[in-house]
Formats: structure tokens, sequence, C-alpha cells
């Protein structure tokens, strides 16, 4: 990969793992589908602004079913992340994290469904990563098996949004997709976002400054970051960010919500770490073309 590539994606890795702890910081006050519409919706404001000032209106012109396409992408992924921020209220953060880190397995497994070969090695790797999350998954630190079930389907929504950028038709220009499937998303979500009836004067100092991060790290670099990767680099290469999260993730509630590491977790992580290395050497030397061009 080139090294715009692999700045954009430790930028994933880095970023996204400490949205955990500010996913849960937020959502100490915050109602989760009010903060996760209006945080995208913001987010994708941002970006719309910028675009214009920076290239004009004639940068959002884009076909009807680009504009469609972008909507469902907006759903799943903005979506995934609110499921998960409602799993939140009862999972801690690095079981959460530990949970998402089950995405790269589901995107092999709807490769090989759409008739794709991933290679050989990158398949092992991916399993092993898979075996470590197996080591680590354990419903413990008050976590509910109804949140860890909304983890779940957080990582299947988001591993079907990866795997659908790839193969349907979004507007070219990766930053102007990123705009539109944002402020789809917030559209879409608002709706459930105010049936929750938010009370704003309800909500914490540190519930909004947890929210002004997701915003400005999560959404607007982060989630930027991974749908330009979606765009110019191997599916498989993308995909080992939930490997590395959830060891962020897991340091950072360490550090901040006094979340126990026990030697279980330890292990697990040696083999998470470890299936980031085969799976990145492994497809990055493999032959395939980088999504989107």
């Amino acid at each position: 990969m080139t090294p715009k590539a692999w700045a954009a994606l430790w930028a994933v890795y880095l970023l996204w793992g400490s949205t955990y702890l500010g996913i849960s910081v937020a959502g100490d006050t915050i109602p989760a589908f009010f903060a996760v519409s209006t945080r995208f919706l913001i987010a994708g404001g941002l970006l719309a602004a910028w675009i214009a000032v920076r290239r004009g209106r004639s940068a959002f012109r884009v076909r009807r079913r680009e504009l469609a396409a972008a909507a469902l992408i907006g759903l799943l992924l903005p979506g995934a992340n609110g499921i998960l921020f409602l799993a939140e209220r009862t999972v801690p953060t690095g079981l959460a994290s530990l949970i998402i880190a089950s995405v790269p397995l589901l995107v092999v497994l709807m490769r090989l469904a759409g008739g794709e070969r991933p290679p050989t090695l990158a398949i092992a790797g991916v399993l092993i990563g898979f075996g470590g999350v197996a080591i680590l998954f354990h419903p413990e630190g008050g976590a509910t098996w109804w949140g860890i079930g909304l983890a779940g389907l957080s990582a299947i929504a988001w591993a079907l949004g990866s795997y659908l950028s790839s193969r349907i038709p979004l507007p070219q220009d990766a930053i102007v997709a990123t705009t539109y499937e944002m402020l789809a998303g917030g559209l879409l979500l608002l709706p459930v976002g105010l049936a929750e009836h938010p009370q704003p004067g309800s909500f914490s100092a540190r519930s909004l400054l947890a929210f002004a991060y997701l915003v400005v790290f999560g959404s607007v670099i982060g989630y930027t970051a991974y749908v330009w990767l979606l765009h110019h680099a191997p599916l498989g290469t993308v995909s080992t960010y939930a490997y590395v999260n959830p060891v962020v993730a897991i340091a950072l509630g360490v550090l901040f919500l006094d979340e126990h590491v026990s030697a279980r977790v330890a292990v697990g992580a040696a083999v998470v770490l470890g299936s980031v290395a085969i799976v990145v050497r492994r497809e990055s030397d493999a032959a395939v073309e980088p999504f989107g061009e």
C-alpha cells in the first residue's frame, strides 16, 4: 500500500479504538440514537461545507442510483454505530470492541458467499484472529446477553456495509460519498433518536465533550479515512482495523474506566495482534486490485 493508505489505516486503528470510550462516556446522559443521528448529521454538514468551499456545489452532483447506494451504506454503517451505542449501555468498552473484531471474519464469509477466493493465508489469519476473539469473548464486567447480542448485530451490519461499499455504485469521490452516507444515515436515524425523547438540559459536560470528540475524530477524520480506504486498499487489509481497535479500547478502558485486564485477555490480545501481521502481510502481497477505482 502507499504511505497515504498506511496513514489512513493507522488513523482508523487509533481513532476508532478510542471511540469505544467516547461512546461509553457520551452515552452516560445522551440517548443512543439521538447521539448517533446528530453526530453524523453534524459531521456530514461539516464535510459538506468543506467540499462546497474547496470544490463548489458542482462536486455534489451524483447520479440517482449513486445517491440511493450512499443512503443504503449510510443506514448500515452509522446504523451499526447506533446499535453499538445502545449495546454499550451494558457491555464494557473492551468487550464491545472484541465483539466488533469479528467483522473481518464476517466480511471474508461474505466474500466467499459472493464467489470470491481470498488468499488462503489471509483466511487463515482471519480465523486465527477470531480464535483470539473467542479467547477474550466472555460476558464479564456487568455485561448482559442482550447487550452482547446487539453488539453482534452491530458487527453484522458493519460487515455488510463494508462488503457492499465496493460492490454498489457509490459516488466516485470518496469524500463526497462519505458526506452523503453520513447525512443519509443521520436523517434516517433521526426519527428513532427523537422518539427517545432527548432532554438536552440533562446532558452532562463530560458527555457533550465526548460527543464532540466522536463528531470530529470518530466521524469526520476516522470515518472519512475508512471510506477512503474502502476505495483504495484491499478490503482484507482494511478489515484488520477491527483487530487493533480492541487493543486501544482495552487500554483506554483500563486507564479511564477501571476495566480489568486478566491473563485471558492478555493471551487473546497477543493472538489478535499476531493475526494482524498475517492478514496485512498476505493481503499486501496478493495480486488484488483496490476496490472502487
